[in-house]
C-alpha cells in the first residue's frame, strides 16, 4: 500500500548521529549551569527544573539540578525535561549562528519532492518539539520547517512503545497502515510495526559501519539513504 503520510525520526535518519553527540550535546552541557542560573525563574524553565528536582528527591538547589542534567546528557538519557531544557539552550546557539543543523545531502531534495507531490511529512523524535523546529528551521540546507505538517516528541510516549504510534496515527487522522515511519533504530520500527505502521530502516554507513541485514534488520526493509525509499 502506498503511504499517505511520512513520519520520520531525525538523529541517524535525516541527520548524522555525530552532529548531535559531538556538537549539540556538548554545547548544552557546557551552557547548562549558566543558563539555569540566568533563566531559572522563568516559568517555562522553572517547570522543568522543578520536575527534575522532584524526581531526584524534592527540594534541592538549582545547581544540583543542573549537575544532574549534565549527568543525564552524559548518559544520553531520553528524559522529557532534559530535552525541553536542551531545546531552549540550543535556540540561543542557532540564533547566534554558532552552528547549523546537519542534514544528509540527499534529504532536503527528497523531502521537498514529497512535499511538492502533496505527501505530508511529520516528525517524531526524542528531542523536544521546539528543538525539532529549530533543527529544521536552522539546517545547513536552509529553513526546512515549512515542509513539516506536524511534530511529536516523547510527551506522546516513548519511541519504543507501540501505543505512541497509535496515538500519533490518531492525532494525524490517518489509518496506521497508511503511515510510513522512517528510523535508524530497529526497536522503534518494531513498535511502529506493532501499531500497524509501515516501516523503513535507514541504515547509513556513516552512522552504522556494519550493515544491519538479515536478523539484525528484524524484517524491516533496509535502505541506506532517502533516495532509495520506494513509495
Amino acid at each position: 500500500m502506498q503511504p499517505r503520510v511520512i513520519l520520520t525520526d531525525i538523529e541517524g535518519t535525516t541527520s548524522s548521529i555525530s552532529f548531535v553527540k559531538n556538537v549539540l550535546f556538548p554545547y548544552a552541557r557546557q551552557a547548562l549551569p549558566g543558563f539555569v542560573a540566568e533563566h531559572g525563574q522563568q516559568p517555562e524553565v522553572r517547570r522543568w527544573l522543578d520536575a527534575v528536582a522532584s524526581e531526584i528527591g524534592g527540594a534541592c538547589q538549582d545547581s544540583l539540578v543542573a549537575e544532574t542534567l549534565q549527568g543525564w546528557i552524559d548518559q544520553d538519557r531520553k528524559h522529557t525535561a532534559l530535552k525541553a531544557l536542551q531545546g531552549l539552550i540550543w535556540d540561543a546557539g542557532y540564533r547566534r549562528g554558532d552552528y547549523t543543523a546537519h542534514f544528509y545531502p540527499e534529504v532536503a531534495p527528497v523531502l521537498k519532492g514529497w512535499h511538492a507531490s502533496g505527501l505530508p511529512l511529520y516528525v517524531y523524535s526524542s528531542g523536544s518539539v521546539p528543538a525539532q523546529k529549530l533543527f529544521f528551521g536552522f539546517s545547513d540546507a536552509g529553513d526546512l520547517s515549512p515542509l513539516v505538517s506536524g511534530w511529536f516528541d516523547t510527551e506522546v510516549g516513548g519511541k519504543r512503545e507501540a501505543d505512541s504510534y497509535r496515538h500519533i496515527a490518531q492525532a494525524i487522522g490517518v489509518p496506521a497502515g497508511e503511515i510510513l515511519f522512517l528510523s535508524d533504530v530497529v526497536e522503534e520500527l518494531d513498535a511502529a510495526r506493532e501499531a500497524g505502521l509501515q516501516t523503513r530502516l535507514i541504515d547509513r554507513l556513516d552512522d552504522y559501519p556494519m550493515p544491519r541485514i538479515g536478523a539484525a534488520a528484524n524484517g524491516h526493509e533496509r535502505v541506506e539513504n532517502f533516495q532509495q525509499i520506494q513509495l
